[in-house]
């Protein structure tokens, strides 16, 4: 697994369809909004990064629009259609 740091804390790229993670885009656009999110999803539509976070079941903050439990349906209602997408789980501490 590829590890990425940002946000001073430790990623793990577990998902890339359609190899389309790109460290520098990502950085660029990752804020400390995702900080209390578990995993960050990035896709692509229209050539455009966007960015979206998702909890475990575990996290308090979790709910019906971000449970990574939902991934796929997200990926289907809400990414265009054959998009390339990756997935960054934040690591254990």
């Amino acid at each position: 697994m590829k590890k990425i740091k940002a946000l001073d804390l430790e990623y793990e790229l577990i998902t890339n369809h359609k190899n389309c993670f790109d460290k520098e885009m990502f950085l660029n656009l990752v804020t400390d909004y995702f900080l209390e999110y578990d995993y960050i999803v990035g896709d692509y539509s229209y050539s455009k990064l966007r960015l979206k976070g998702f909890c475990d079941e575990n996290n308090n903050k979790c709910n019906e629009i971000n449970n990574f439990n939902n991934l796929d349906n997200y990926i289907k209602a809400n990414c265009a259609y054959g998009c390339g997408y990756f997935v960054l789980k934040k690591a254990s501490k």
